[in-house]
C-alpha cells in the first residue's frame, strides 16, 4: 500500500515540476504585461521537438540542449515583437486571442517541418530505476527535479538580489510609476518573453524521456501549466511551482486510485473548485479599491 502510494507520488511529483515550469512561464507574462500567454505551451513542445531534431542530427547532447532552450526563447521574444507589441494597449481578450493565433502558428510549422510522428530522447543518466521503499524512481525524474529546484532558485536570486529582476517586480506591480522613475518597461516585456519561453523548452527537455513529445504536446502541456498559475494564484511565483506540483500529485493520485480515464479531467475539476471558492487561488493576494 505504502510503496503504490509513493509510486503515485513521485510519478505526481515529476510531472507537476513540468507544470511547474509552465506555470512560472504564464507568471512571467502576466506580471509584466498582464496577458495570458496560451502559446506558452508551443514553448515546452519546442524544447523537446528541437532537442530531439537537434540530437538526431549528430550534435552533442549539451550543444542541442542548449539550441533547444536558445530557439523557443528567440521565438518567445519574435512572438512579443511581432504580435503583441504592435497591439500595445489592446484589450485583454484581444491579446488572448493573438497568443492563441501565434500558438496555432508555431504548431502549424513544426508539424510541417518534423511531422505528426512521436519522438523520444535518450534520458540524460540511463533508465535503470532506483527503489525506495517498494516504488521505483527513474534517474531521469531526478533531473526533473533538480533543474527544476535549480530554475526557481536561480529565479528566486534574479528578482530579488539583481537590478534587472527588480525592476521586472517593480513594472509587475505598477507599470507607470516603473516608467516615470526610468525603468524600460518594454526591455522587461522583451525578457519576460525569452525567459518564459526558455523555461517552457527547459520543462519540455526534461520530461521528453519520460513522456515522450509530438507537434500538439503542448496543447494539454500548456493548458495544465495554466491551471497550475491559477491554482496557486495567477501572478504569484511561489504559487505557481505549488500549484504545479499539487495538479501533478492529484492528477496522479487521481489515476491511480480512480481511473486513468479521468487523468485529464481531474486538473479542470480542480481550478472549477479554486475558482468557486479561492478566485484569486491559494496565494493571490486580496484586492481592494479605494473609493
Amino acid at each position: 500500500m505504502l510503496a503504490q502510494f509513493l509510486q503515485f507520488l513521485f510519478s505526481g511529483v515529476t510531472v507537476g515540476a513540468t507544470y511547474a515550469l509552465a506555470a512560472l512561464g504564464f507568471t512571467l507574462i502576466y506580471n509584466a504585461s498582464h496577458v495570458i500567454n496560451f502559446a506558452q505551451g508551443e514553448f515546452i513542445m519546442l524544447g523537446g521537438m528541437l532537442a530531439v531534431f537537434f540530437t538526431q542530427a549528430g550534435l552533442p547532447l549539451p550543444v542541442a540542449l542548449l539550441l533547444a532552450i536558445l530557439i523557443p526563447a528567440i521565438v518567445g521574444i519574435l512572438v512579443e515583437k511581432l504580435a503583441i507589441e504592435p497591439v500595445k494597449g489592446a484589450e485583454t481578450v484581444t491579446l488572448i486571442i493573438i497568443t492563441i493565433g501565434a500558438s496555432l502558428v508555431i504548431r502549424g510549422l513544426i508539424q510541417v517541418w518534423l511531422g505528426k510522428g512521436t519522438f523520444s530522447l535518450p534520458a540524460f543518466s540511463g533508465d535503470t530505476p532506483i527503489e525506495i521503499m517498494g516504488a521505483t524512481l527513474l534517474p531521469q525524474s531526478l533531473w526533473v527535479l533538480g533543474v527544476t529546484a535549480l530554475v526557481v532558485a536561480g529565479l528566486w536570486y534574479f528578482f530579488n538580489r539583481t537590478l534587472q529582476g527588480k525592476a521586472m517586480l517593480a513594472t509587475s506591480v505598477n507599470r507607470l510609476a516603473a516608467e516615470l522613475v526610468g525603468i524600460n518597461t518594454s526591455w522587461v516585456l522583451f525578457m519576460s518573453f525569452a525567459m518564459s519561453a526558455a523555461l517552457g523548452a527547459i520543462g519540455g527537455i526534461l520530461v521528453t524521456p519520460i513522456t515522450l513529445t509530438s507537434y500538439d504536446v503542448g496543447i494539454m502541456l500548456g493548458l495544465k501549466g495554466f491551471v497550475a498559475a491559477v491554482v496557486g494564484g495567477l501572478g504569484n511565483g511561489l504559487g505557481a511551482v505549488i500549484g504545479g506540483l499539487l495538479v501533478g500529485i492529484l492528477e496522479a493520485m487521481g489515476a491511480g486510485y480512480i481511473s486513468s480515464a479521468y487523468k485529464d479531467a481531474i486538473p479542470f475539476v480542480l481550478i472549477l473548485l479554486i475558482l468557486f471558492f479561492m478566485p484569486r487561488g491559494l496565494f493571490g493576494g486580496k484586492s481592494t479599491d479605494r473609493v
